[in-house]
């Protein structure tokens, strides 16, 4: 199928500067930032792993993990509609169907859309803010992906746990303020944090947000890595990043 066949006369295609893989985006939809790309070169991914996107947006987690790891299989789940069905125009657009399945459905019902189905790694790039804090957008699309209008963290976290066998893991991008409330329904899930990082915009300012991976049912011992500064002080893109774009990986 062409790229004509694909894509919306209000859409546009992007690049995601990896394997020559190509976005659909729409200027009315949430188009992903960089906290999702962090996460997708965060995340521990290995040879044929069995992998689920919760909120996939876009699918550009999956898109990008597909580049990292030979033989993955992997699901983007995702509650809206049209973002799903962009998604997975996205998916035939890179040619990766074999690959990357998106099915529209709700995080909160995961037993009954996915019906008993394990996976070894879970991503998620969730909505940050709980309802009351900051300011809400009037796009039903933007409001979705930013705030827990339809999905909470507890909510998220217990999807995840449900969807993983003993010694998966679950990788999250979130904000850093809510560490917190991050670290303990992890544990609540028998989720354990065992890789933790804090992204800051630079150098001496505060980290705005935390990368953390977990693995279900396995034993206390927590890494803080350096903190990842997104820019330089003159504005530049840091060197890590700088290296990331060119094909490195994270820590």
């Amino acid at each position: 199928m062409v790229q004509s066949e694909l894509v919306r006369p209000d859409e546009r295609v992007d690049s995601l500067e990896r394997g020559g893989l190509r976005i659909i985006q729409s200027p009315r939809a949430f188009s992903f930032s960089l906290d999702a790309v962090l996460l997708a070169h965060y995340a521990s991914v290995a040879n044929y792993d069995t992998v689920m996107d919760l909120c996939t947006g876009s699918a550009v987690i999956p898109l990008l993990l597909s580049t990292r790891a030979k033989g993955l299989k992997q699901v983007g789940l995702e509650l809206n509609a049209e973002a799903a069905e962009r998604a997975e125009r996205s998916v035939l657009l890179n040619n990766l169907t074999g690959s990357i399945e998106i099915i529209a459905g709700d995080v909160r019902k995961v037993k009954a859309v996915l019906r008993g189905r394990r996976f070894s790694l879970v991503t998620v790039n969730p909505p940050y803010l709980p309802l009351g804090q900051g300011v809400a957008s009037s796009c039903d699309a933007h409001r979705m992906a930013r705030h827990e209008v339809d999905v909470t963290l507890s909510e998220v976290v217990s999807a995840a746990a449900y969807l993983l066998a003993t010694g998966g893991r679950l990788a999250m991008v979130h904000r850093a303020f809510r560490l917190t409330d991050i670290l303990v329904v992890l544990r609540e899930h028998r989720l354990e944090p065992k890789r933790l990082r804090f992204v800051h915009h630079k150098v001496n300012t505060e980290a705005r947000l935390v990368l953390i991976e977990s693995v279900k049912d396995a034993k206390a011992d927590l890494k803080v890595a350096p903190p990842l500064y997104v820019h330089q002080e003159n504005g530049a893109l840091s060197l890590e990043l700088q290296e990331l774009y060119a094909g490195g990986e994270l820590r």
